[in-house]
């Protein structure tokens, strides 16, 4: 019991305070944001989990950087592992992802929880340049109109809401 305790603090470490669990995009999901990258863009992943985008990205568009950001225990370590195999086109930083600098970034994907989405906002319209793309799995902005809804066929019939920046934050 106390093994299978520690294994579920180490992945779920962050859940108490952040109210976000952990939620891994689906294949479909994946293919849909490699779409749509412009060409050699540098993505950041909120919460990037195991890094099953990262991966997937880094191999359908090998002109791209792809960062991750995560901030609990063991999908950290086991997304920093994998990303030994990208060939430096990948990698995971631990913390989170309130303390990351979104500036450089052209997309930036998360697959959060409805919770800190309108804070998330903010932070985006801050640090985002005009251009850039957010793009969120399954949890609109709240009040803010997407620029595109993509409809997945996947397992839970998730949407990906597109948010194209525009001067001022502004979504055009």
């Amino acid at each position: 019991y106390l093994a299978t305790f520690a294994l579920l603090l180490l992945v779920y470490w962050s859940v108490a305070g952040t109210r976000v669990p952990l939620y891994l995009s689906s294949r479909k999901a994946w293919q849909a944001v490699a779409q749509r990258l412009p060409p050699s863009a540098v993505v950041a992943d909120l919460g990037s989990g195991l890094g099953g985008l990262l991966l997937f990205l880094a191999q359908q568009r090998p002109e791209g950087r792809y960062v991750g950001m995560e901030v609990a225990p063991l999908p950290f370590l086991l997304s920093w592992l994998r990303m030994r195999l990208c060939s430096g086109r990948c990698e995971v930083r631990w913390g989170s992802l309130w303390h990351a600098d979104l500036q450089a970034f052209d997309v930036v994907y998360a697959y959060l929880s409805p919770v800190p989405m309108a804070d998330l906002w903010r932070k985006i319209q801050r640090e985002m340049r005009p251009g850039t793309l957010f793009i969120s799995n399954t949890f609109q902005v709240p009040g803010v109109e997407p620029s595109e809804v993509v409809q997945l066929d996947d397992l839970h019939q998730s949407r990906l809401y597109l948010y194209r920046l525009g001067a001022g934050g502004k979504v055009l």
